[in-house]
């Protein structure tokens, strides 16, 4: 099993766990959460990148993973993630580079460089 796949699997798991014997206040936060990146004035595929910059800024690799996967999802390209990245490196400094490193270690994983 690759890292995107163990971590889909884990957290489809705890965020179930979570769910479980979460209050009215959980379920009504992941909703939120959910439904923030439906389409609006924004497109989800937007709305996604930009998920994944702040996550980048606030240095979350869970929500990156996320985020990263998500894009892909929603039809962003690999080149499309690394520029939204850039945005994070940009607003974030040198703190995102170790983020960065993992993003793409998950982008080789699940959408690598085609050979030219």
């Amino acid at each position: 099993m690759g890292k995107a796949e163990e971590f889909r699997t884990y957290r489809e798991r705890m965020n179930a766990r979570i769910l479980e014997e979460g209050s009215l206040v959980t379920r009504r936060f992941f909703n939120l959460d959910t439904r923030c990146y439906e389409p609006g004035a924004l497109d989800s595929k937007t709305k996604e990148l930009l998920g994944l910059t702040a996550s980048a800024v606030l240095r979350c690799d869970d929500c990156i993973s996320y985020h990263v996967l998500r894009c892909l999802e929603t039809g962003s390209t690999r080149a499309e993630i690394l520029e939204a990245l850039d945005v994070a490196l940009v607003v974030g400094g040198s703190i995102v580079i170790p983020h960065l490193r993992r993003v793409h270690e998950l982008l080789d994983e699940v959408a690598p460089v085609e050979a030219s």
